[in-house]
């Protein structure tokens, strides 16, 4: 393990105390060849080039930052947005999977599974398979395809098998559950196309890397706009924490930003979560007692994750990133509130970074004039209808 932070972690595949690889001894040799492939690959100039490439001419970036002139005038903060929901695909998942769309032709694997919960990771890994010309099957939780019926529906026009997981909560943990045990049964000629930083080495590492495009993009865009200065704050959402890893890692060094994750309330990992093992990892989970993993609830499929990616348990105990949350009614007035003054629909996901910009700013957690950054990881077309009901029933 390496003392950088967001850097190597090492064969073992530790932050400090967490990661690692907790998998059945035949996922073993998948792993190791993943990492050894992916080892080779991000140090290969015609490996990066062809990535940056396809990001730029089919991805759409650099993404730009954007200033939010009207809420920062209500909030009395300067508030940016990273507009990740501008990349292909409506989210900063295409950034993840176009890269190991490419390292999966590099080992000479055909097809992709994956999981979802929003279902924008399963649009994006549908889409990456239909460029490449690859199979691809998709498990999404029970729950999650009927209040995502959209996103099934594109993932089955770009080409992709969508297969429902009824086992369990029918969520995004038993959607990982599915497609790891199809990993160690098809692994010859399949490659796990995970989603966000979690899981067994090298996925929370390499998936962070293919996601530190944000944060690289994201600094001199602010300092352009700051005059060479770094936010007070950088803020994202965080389920598994892939689009907070991609921002934060571009801003790990800086000692003027501080970096704030926020968790769903009832997804809360690392403030109500203990250290312990799933979906081959070792990080903060919800669980009781008995070590028994608690079901997650949140009104946004993407962080309806019971814990959080291993690198960001390590950030918390070190103190370098802060983890707070935010509850479904912020959640809602948030997803409003953007629309409103900006013409902005953000993700749910999103919404819960900007519903604790709103909080903070209300309490003066964030002191009147500093400068938030906010990672908006995903577009909220997939939310619209979920949304118009709980509004239509609340009303």
């Amino acid at each position: 393990m390496t003392d950088e932070i967001m850097g190597d972690p090492g064969p073992s595949g530790r932050f400090g105390q967490y990661g690692g690889r907790f998998v059945p001894e035949s996922l073993v040799p998948a792993c190791m060849e993943l990492e050894e492939a992916f080892r080779a690959a991000w140090t290969d100039k015609a490996f990066r080039a062809e990535l940056d490439e396809i990001l730029q001419r089919y991805g759409g970036r650099p993404t730009p930052v954007a200033e939010c002139v009207r809420l920062s005038e209500e909030l009395g903060v300067r508030v940016l947005l990273k507009r990740e929901d501008l990349a292909h695909t409506g989210s900063h998942k295409i950034n993840n999977v176009i890269g190991q769309g490419l390292l999966a032709r590099r080992m000479g694997k055909h097809r992709l599974i994956a999981e979802t919960g929003a279902g924008q990771h399963g649009v994006a890994t549908a889409t990456a398979a239909a460029l490449f010309g690859m199979e691809c099957v998709v498990y999404m939780g029970e729950v999650d395809t009927h209040r995502q019926e959209l996103n099934v529906f594109r993932m089955e026009l770009l080409g992709a098998e969508v297969r429902p997981v009824s086992s369990g909560s029918r969520t995004l943990k038993d959607a990982v559950n599915e497609a790891l045990r199809e990993w160690v049964a098809t692994v010859d000629t399949t490659h796990y196309c995970l989603g966000s930083v979690m899981g067994p080495h090298p996925y929370p590492w390499m998936v962070r890397e293919f996601q530190r495009v944000i944060g690289d993009e994201a600094r001199p865009q602010c300092r352009e706009m700051l005059d060479g200065a770094d936010p007070d704050v950088v803020v994202a959402c965080a389920g598994g924490g892939s689009n907070a890893a991609g921002i934060f890692a571009g801003f790990a060094d800086s000692t003027d930003s501080a970096l704030v994750a926020v968790e769903a309330a009832g997804g809360a990992s690392m403030t109500t979560g203990m250290p312990g093992v799933l979906h081959g990892m070792r990080s903060a989970l919800m669980q009781n007692e008995e070590g028994q993993i608690l079901e997650a609830e949140s009104i946004s499929a993407g962080l309806d994750y019971p814990g959080i990616g291993p690198e960001h348990a390590y950030l918390g105990e070190l103190g370098r990133a802060r983890y707070v949350s935010a509850g479904d009614t912020e959640v809602l007035e948030a997803f409003q509130r953007l629309a409103r003054t900006e013409g902005i629909i953000p993700a749910l996901e999103s919404a819960h970074a900007i519903a604790w910009v709103i909080a903070a700013a209300g309490t003066g957690e964030l002191p009147v004039g500093s400068t938030v950054l906010v990672n908006l990881s995903g577009r909220g077309d997939k939310d619209v209808a979920q949304v118009r009901d709980i509004l239509k029933g609340g009303a």
